[in-house]
């Protein structure tokens, strides 16, 4: 314990600073513990057992009341001081608090945006190498459905590597998964082979503006199994759809109707594809992320593709179709790489799609895929130098922007449906 033996002012010697308000404190007995001193003062002690005075400064001094007082003045009492200097210090923490957390959230954001860059930029790139490489490959080898099968087994493979080596999660499977697995994977084989005929017939650039007419397909067949009806404004939209593919496929050089009926079946088959994962697939969204998705239907498209495929073309016809793609190509190790490059990026752009689809909203994907097909079909033309008349531009062009009218159409019926819902 300690005890106040001497309260007296200090003088302009002892203090620089001195106001007439400010004193010099002496205790006796033991030195008063750390936590009792205020943390602004400037004190003596006197202790029983030391000799003069000795000095613990401080950076400010403490303020008494009073220039002096009897020998048993209380200490002055500094709970107020200390409970508002508590109050500051708890208000200069939460500051700095939500300052750290801004700076946090604004660098999560950036990266996030950074992210999504990387992830379109990859989906455009990826695409537009996987449709120029599979072209090459259908010009020299009119063989779609070895080169569809080749295409999944290379997405398999990969998706297998991906597994074993624990750079992604294996999905956990069970007999429910599986089963309701069968049916999206099944209309993926259709969608994924009935595109690759399309290739084998016409161009890269007629193709894709079909397949712009895949939300004709979705509306349609949404209303007739789904019983989900669209507001006017979506129907509306499609129309220029349906006139621009019209425009498209009338002036169309090099127009073939087994390509026609390749890009419309393929479309046919996506749109029931997302249906049917809509349905079945909906209560293992949190079991299975977007990319272990897809890869599992690439595997079971595989096999399903693989019979099928053995069925309409066949080893024989295979083996003479590599000798004569061999040939015609520059070096046979440039058809082979040509052949490989188009299994793999058909793979990964679909994967960048299905990672894109994970951190966007569905209109912005929508966004998205439309301006990626202005982009595949820039490509090709600059690629293979495709004759381009001027109605098909046209064409080409009403199409692609009834597919962005789309997306707002149904961008506005979702915000609606969202807003009922609150």
């Amino acid at each position: 314990m300690f005890t106040v033996r001497q309260v007296t002012p200090l003088s302009s010697s002892q203090h620089t600073k001195i106001r007439p308000e400010k004193t010099r404190i002496i205790f006796s007995g033991q030195y008063p513990p750390a936590h009792l001193l205020p943390r602004r003062h400037s004190l003596r002690f006197r202790h029983p057992t030391a000799r003069g005075v000795i000095s613990r400064p401080r950076t400010h001094s403490i303020f008494v009341p009073g220039a002096a007082g009897p020998a048993s003045a209380p200490l002055p009492d500094e709970s107020n001081d200390s409970s508002s200097s508590g109050e500051e210090d708890s208000e200069r923490n939460a500051a700095s608090e939500a300052a750290s957390t801004e700076t946090e959230e604004k660098g999560k954001k950036e990266k996030k945006r950074v992210k999504l860059a990387v992830v379109f930029g990859l989906w455009y790139a990826q695409n537009v190498v996987f449709n120029i490489y599979n072209k090459k490959v259908l010009n020299v080898f009119p063989y779609p459905w070895l080169l569809a099968s080749l295409q999944l087994l290379a997405g398999s493979l990969w998706m297998l590597g991906l597994w074993s080596l624990r750079l992604q999660p294996f999905p956990r499977l069970s007999r429910r998964f599986v089963a309701a697995l069968l049916g999206p994977a099944l209309f993926h084989t259709v969608g994924h082979i009935s595109a690759c005929v399309s290739f084998s017939r016409v161009a890269v650039s007629f193709t894709h503006v079909i397949k712009a007419s895949e939300p004709v397909f979705s509306v349609v067949l949404s209303a007739a199994l789904l019983r989900q009806f669209y507001p006017l404004p979506v129907w509306l939209s499609v129309l220029p759809i349906v006139a621009g593919c019209c425009i498209a496929a009338a002036t169309e050089v090099s127009f073939d109707a087994a390509g026609l009926s390749g890009a419309l079946l393929s479309n046919v088959g996506f749109v029931l594809r997302n249906i049917y994962s809509k349905q079945s697939l909906r209560e293992f969204a949190d079991v299975v992320d977007g990319l272990n998705l897809y890869g599992c239907i690439s595997v079971v498209s595989l096999l399903y593709l693989v019979p099928a495929a053995l069925l309409v073309e066949g080893p024989a016809a295979w083996a003479a179709g590599l000798r004569s793609a061999a040939a015609s190509a520059p070096s046979p190790g440039a058809f082979y790489a040509w052949l490989a490059l188009s299994g793999v990026f058909y793979h990964l752009y679909n994967q960048s799609s299905y990672q894109a689809l994970d951190d966007i909203t569905p209109l912005t994907f929508s966004v998205g895929n439309t301006m990626k097909r202005v982009v595949v079909i820039a490509a090709s033309l600059l690629v293979f130098r495709n004759p381009v008349r001027p109605l098909n531009a046209l064409g080409s062009a009403v199409a692609i922007f009834g597919t962005f009218l789309y997306s707002q159409a149904t961008a506005s019926k979702a915000g609606e449906n969202n807003n009922k819902k609150k």
